[in-house]
């Protein structure tokens, strides 16, 4: 029992919000030398984890490109793009990049989109600049704007990998439920989520339908006029 100590470390940690890094990585050891396992082992399995998965760390070259990329303009331009593009509402755009995410994760390619290389650069100033064509300028407003980005790529990836067969989440479901005692096929399991999909995509467009209709009542009641985006 002294191994559930690291459950404590780790809510201790959180609680007092220290590094997240430091207190998972306290957690372990604290679990380990609970286990009486070799403190050299612990550290030797530490290696080990980051050696298997260092690959995780690639992402983390893409966020340097993509502070250049905003540093030369890049959320002026896609703003530009938006503002020439007369039907573009802030609830249509998103609809179209919801469809695009889930269809590309559905085939396993989750890394296309994210927060950071996609949505804070390019759909979060897309959306707002087509709400902003609309004649939104409330900055409550625009902030619900850029959540409702960041929700509905959420949302994509979530809802749309798991119909991916060879994804992390498809075969920690199969590794549960062998657990229990329920042999599931994987090809059954991404089956099944093909449902799942087309109700969350339903869902969360009936949602970014709704914020159109909302941005138009909340303009009207403002009394500012719809008016497209000047170049600066």
């Amino acid at each position: 029992m002294w191994s559930l100590l690291g459950v404590a470390v780790i809510a201790l940690g959180f609680a007092l919000r220290v590094n997240p890094l430091l207190a998972i990585a306290a957690a372990a050891l604290t679990s380990g030398l609970g286990a009486h396992i070799d403190f050299f082992r612990i550290v030797a399995a530490f290696g080990h984890a980051f050696v298997e998965s260092r690959y995780v760390t690639v992402a983390f070259l893409v966020l340097p490109v993509i502070g250049l990329l905003e540093r030369e303009g890049l959320q002026e331009r896609a703003r530009l793009l938006i503002g020439r593009l007369r039907a573009a509402t802030a609830g249509r755009l998103l609809l179209v990049y919801l469809l695009l995410r889930q269809l590309t994760a559905s085939v396993g390619l989750v890394a296309l989109g994210g927060q950071a290389p996609m949505v804070r650069p390019l759909i979060a100033p897309m959306a707002e600049a087509a709400a902003e064509q609309r004649g939104v300028r409330d900055k409550a407003e625009r902030a619900k704007v850029r959540a409702m980005a960041a929700a509905t790529d959420n949302i994509g990836a979530f809802f749309g990998e798991d119909v991916f067969i060879a994804i992390g989440s498809i075969l920690l479901i199969k590794g549960f439920l062998e657990q229990s005692g329920v042999i599931v096929q994987p090809i059954a399991l991404s089956f099944w989520a093909i449902p799942t999909a087309i109700a969350a995509f339903l869902i969360h467009g009936t949602r970014l339908l709704l914020l159109d209709a909302r941005l138009v009542r909340r303009s009207a009641a403002s009394g500012t006029p719809s008016q497209p985006i000047e170049k600066p």
